[in-house]
Order: C-alpha cells, then structure tokens, then sequence
C-alpha cells in the first residue's frame, strides 16, 4: 500500500491502533476506522479511477458523486489521538498492578481516586474499584487514558 502510495505520489493515512488481544496469536495493530484510509491527493491530476484501483480499497467515499473531503484540522486532531493512544498503550499497565492506588483524571468522574484492578482485552479499558462517599465503593470501566497512578 505505501508502495503503491509513493509511486502514485500520494499521501496517505491509513490510522492504526496498537492493542493487547485476549489472544496472544492475533494481530496487535487494528485499523483504528477498518476498512477506510484517507488520502491526500489532486484529484483532477490523478483521476477518480486511480482510486478504483489502489490495494486495500474499495474505491473513494463519494457524496452525490463527489469524492468526501476531510478538514486538514480533523486529520491533525486524528494523528495526534492515535499518536498519543500509542505511547498510552505502552505505559497503561506499566508498574500498576491489581490494588494499586489510581486516580481519574479525566470523564465526569475526573478527580476520584480509586484502585486497579485489571486491564481488560484489547488494551484500552480498565477495570478500577473507586471510593465513593463514606468509603461506599464501586467498581467502573474506564478508558486507560482516563486514569493515571494515584500518589
């Protein structure tokens, strides 16, 4: 696909996730939006039919006949929440071990304090036991980039 790409002259992202499958023989990077990449290109100087044909795709997302286009903005603001979602995977359950002191810092239940208690499948969810009122506990499924270890 890059291959192909660079040779059209054309800029691609194709965004992609890394995850931490329940089964260890599966594939650790998923396509953040499956089936779909977004392409930068002159599309009078390539030619719609360019796009018929690229490996891995099924053709160009069309509204009333026109190809899509995505705001650059929108494109920036994706390469930097999959960025991110990178370095947060390799850190997520890094020194954090079931009954270490957790703290929620972002989601309306931003500024509670809690504990770990497991990463469930796919990397990016946890499973935190939080202190409520009147050390009433619960337990929550958060997103991992919502808690950060408690002090």
């Amino acid at each position: 696909m890059a291959g192909y790409a660079a040779d059209k002259g054309l800029d691609i992202f194709y965004p992609r996730l890394r995850v931490n499958p329940v089964n260890p023989r599966a594939s650790k990077i998923k396509p953040f939006f499956p089936g779909y990449m977004f392409v930068h290109a002159d599309i009078e100087a390539q030619g719609m039919g360019a796009f018929m044909w690229m490996p891995h795709s099924l053709g160009l997302v069309c509204f009333g006949g026109l190809p899509g286009k995505v705001p650059d903005s929108v494109i920036n603001g994706l390469r930097q929440m999959v960025d991110a979602s990178q370095t947060v995977d390799d850190v997520s359950f890094k020194g954090l071990k079931r009954g270490d002191r957790v703290r929620v810092v972002s989601g309306p239940l931003s500024g509670y304090e809690g504990i770990f208690e497991v990463g469930l499948s796919g990397g990016d969810r946890v499973k935190v036991l939080l202190t409520l009122l009147h050390d009433n506990f619960k337990t929550v499924e958060l997103n991992v980039t919502q808690v950060t270890p408690g002090d």
